[in-house]
């Protein structure tokens, strides 16, 4: 796609926000690279921080993956776009929620959420604050790029210029004014554990999910968990035992089955590698998990051992399972 062509789309895209905003809500352009799509709807708001190609990408209309949520709960949505890797830190950014704090916009409703993932994650930290006692839910959130805190994150080379310092800048301090916080980050990751681990309040709930990939978002959506853990706290019921029920679905997601079954392979662990391959295979009949499950049989063999029979399997997508995870 040419650049001409990439900013008839972007022109086009925003046109239909205009349109959404006029008949549900508002829709402000804030800059030239930002803007608010706001949804009136109920008395709880999802406040969501979105790539705005993402967002045209996504399939659902053009419009913000939080409004599918919201909608379906009956919230109030706001949806802060960004057309670059800019972490929200603009002035125009800064004076919207300024504003929104001066008019008294967040002391409407019962209950205020913030979802955010990696730069998004970021930025919904940091704007929580102009709602205190709401509930953030962020998948592998930066603390902030400053450098003498940072110096061992190189992942985002254009914004070292940037100052986290002044307003809205040390996200796991603007954090510490909510109800509760979230944090779902990949251990594996080292610059994302060690960003979750600046995050300290005790407000702050970690929550590890180990083998998934460097896209938590994508990887929870696709596994069914993303959407019921946001309705959950949209609703005030989000805990850690319930988001255990919502991830017990990786058992049934290929891509984290073959991450797990590939570094315990990697182990020299036979007893562990062997049961894993075999549940794997339960559900995904793929060669790299038939020859984790042969390699690890042989092992056990010439020490003579094997493994025992499987067992019955529960169901986890039974009705009674279903409505535990919902809960």
């Amino acid at each position: 796609m040419t650049q001409t062509e990439e900013s008839t789309r972007r022109a086009r895209w925003r046109v239909t926000l205009d349109a959404h905003g006029a008949e549900q809500g508002a829709h402000l352009r804030l800059g030239e690279d930002h803007g608010a799509l706001f949804t009136e709807d109920g008395e709880t708001l999802l406040v969501t921080f979105e790539m705005a190609e993402t967002i045209r990408d996504n399939g659902q209309g053009a419009l913000p993956y939080g409004l599918q949520i919201a909608g379906r709960e009956g919230c109030s949505q706001l949806c802060l776009y960004s057309e670059t890797d800019g972490f929200f830190r603009v002035p125009e950014v800064f004076d919207y929620f300024d504003g929104l704090v001066d008019e008294g916009f967040f002391d409407e409703f019962d209950r205020v959420v913030f979802y955010g993932c990696g730069p998004c994650g970021y930025a919904a930290a940091a704007f929580s604050v102009c709602a205190p006692f709401s509930t953030a839910v962020l998948l592998a959130p930066l603390a902030t790029l400053h450098p003498p805190l940072t110096r061992w994150d190189n992942r985002y080379p254009a914004m070292r210029r940037t100052d986290f310092t002044r307003r809205y800048g040390y996200a796991p301090a603007m954090l510490e004014a909510a109800e509760a916080a979230f944090i779902v980050y990949n251990p594996a990751n080292t610059k994302d554990a060690v960003h979750a681990s600046l995050f300290r309040s005790p407000n702050v709930t970690p929550l590890p999910t180990r083998w998934l990939g460097n896209r938590l978002d994508s990887d929870l959506e696709d596994m069914g968990v993303l959407e019921p853990m946001l309705r959950a706290a949209t609703r005030g019921k989000l805990t850690p035992e319930g988001f255990a029920r919502l991830y017990r679905s990786r058992h049934r997601f290929g891509p984290w089955l073959r991450r797990f079954v590939g570094e315990l392979a990697a182990t020299d662990r036979p007893w562990l590698t062997g049961l894993a391959a075999r549940a794997a295979l339960a559900r995904f009949d793929w060669p790299r998990f038939r020859e984790a499950f042969a390699s690890s049989s042989e092992a056990l063999a010439k020490s003579g051992r094997s493994l025992p029979p499987p067992g019955p399997e529960p169901d986890p997508d039974s009705p009674q399972k279903q409505k535990e995870a919902a809960e």
